[in-house]
């Protein structure tokens, strides 16, 4: 995930103006970092009590949904980001690390199910 987002990224800044390049950056840094804690919290998460699972998803979710109501705030307001190419690059990222984590997840959750005998 970490080396799709970052290599995918610098493909990016490659080959776009020059004055795009931290919001590029910083449209892919957000929904990467939420990407992996969610990831790491639910793989642990599963391995100790499979049974907190949705309890668990559904704290992050609400978490995620502050996280980047701040994110994006600070990045446009504070930081004063070049808005298009950020809101490019962070829904990009956003959608795209989703997709990989619903393949994540679905891939942690059928080998436990497989791992689990069946009555």
């Amino acid at each position: 995930m970490i080396g799709a987002a970052v290599g995918s990224c610098i493909a990016a800044v490659l080959v776009a103006p020059e004055e795009t390049h931290l919001a590029l950056l910083f449209g892919m840094l957000g929904p990467l970092a939420s990407a992996v804690v969610t990831w790491i919290v639910t793989q642990r998460t599963f391995r100790a009590a499979p049974e907190r699972m949705t309890n668990v998803m559904v704290g992050g979710f609400m978490a995620r949904m502050v996280f980047f109501g701040a994110y994006v705030a600070v990045m446009l307001r504070v930081l004063v980001l070049n808005p298009m190419p950020f809101v490019i690059s962070f829904t990009s990222y956003f959608i795209a690390l989703y997709a990989m984590e619903a393949v994540f997840l679905r891939r942690l959750l059928g080998d436990g199910a497989q791992a689990t005998p069946r009555l």
